[in-house]
């Protein structure tokens, strides 16, 4: 049982030199949703994990064994092994759920913010401009989604660029990005290697909006300049949008702008794959983290009387 339940601890080391090699293998938006539900299952598996290991220690000992109507404390083949990683899953499960909380307060503050400000302000459509000499742009979800742009940045691209820029804030909003990204971020709190997964959720859902914003404009080309140009003006300017809020000057910009400018490969079905090998890794710490949580509750009923052990 322990070993299954340290398996999924272990797997999402793997995740994040998947989760790259997954974006480049893969279509973006495709690439986003297996990035997404992976790093998520990963999480869920990870946090059952330590939840098993954290009751098992407790139910090894008497008065907690008493609470949970157990005839003996819980027996396990390798005790010297259970203890210590049941007190290291609960140091584990305690700071994950405390920087989990400090950044959902954090992140419902900037929204607020962030949504005020927007409120405040004449909306033309979809866009929102702010008087502000910090050049930043962002996709707002919400109700109605709004593009919010400053009027530093207006100041610092050209009339075409605007249009690009545009465009691709529109496609975050369309297509949902904001619930990708609130998901990565939930998941990055459950496993430190989750956090370089994040990152790689964050530069997906970019490459997805430059490519609906060529689609939609045509013009490959003027989607690079108009974030390039957007990213530079931008990159000393302090912003306090909330971190699930996409904008255009996320991520590796040179990465994006070289993707942009690349000529289209038509993908083998081999590299695509090599892609799924992210797949695989969660399918197996998914399975491992089941079994060993289906073992620990026929250790229950086996210290319940219910079964015979």
């Amino acid at each position: 049982m322990t070993a299954l339940l340290l398996l999924p601890l272990v797997l999402p080391f793997l995740a994040p030199t998947l989760a790259r090699r997954t974006l480049d293998r893969l279509a973006p938006a495709t690439a986003l949703w297996v990035l997404t539900a992976s790093v998520l299952a990963l999480a869920g598996a990870c946090v059952a994990a330590l939840g098993a290991l954290v009751l098992t220690g407790l139910l090894k000992l008497p008065a907690f064994a008493a609470l949970g109507e157990l005839i003996h404390p819980l027996r396990t083949p390798s005790d010297y092994l259970v203890l210590p990683a049941a007190a290291a899953a609960t140091g584990v499960l305690t700071v994950s759920v405390w920087t989990l909380v400090r950044s959902a307060f954090r992140q419902t503050r900037a929204f607020r913010t962030a949504r005020t400000q927007a409120d405040r302000r004449p909306a033309a459509g979809d866009l929102c401009v702010i008087d502000s000499p910090d050049p930043d742009a962002y996709a707002l979800p919400g109700r109605p989604h709004r593009i919010v742009v400053t009027t530093a940045m207006l100041r610092s691209l050209g009339p075409a660029e605007r249009e690009a820029l545009f465009a691709h804030e529109r496609a975050h909003n369309q297509a949902g990005h904001h619930y990708f990204l609130a998901a990565a971020e939930i998941a990055a709190h459950c496993h430190p290697a989750l956090r370089a997964a994040r990152d790689t959720v964050r530069l997906a859902a970019e490459r997805a909006a430059d490519e609906a914003a060529a689609e939609v404009t045509g013009d490959r080309r003027l989607i690079a300049t108009a974030i390039a140009r957007a990213a530079l003006a931008g990159h000393a300017s302090p912003s306090t949008r909330p971190d699930f809020a996409p904008a255009a000057t996320t991520g590796p910009v040179p990465q994006r702008v070289a993707a942009l400018l690349a000529p289209s490969e038509k993908r083998s079905r081999t590299t695509r794959r090599t892609a799924f090998l992210l797949v695989a890794c969660t399918v197996l710490s998914v399975a491992a983290g089941t079994a060993g949580v289906v073992d620990f509750h026929h250790e229950v009923e086996v210290a319940q009387g219910e079964e015979g052990p």
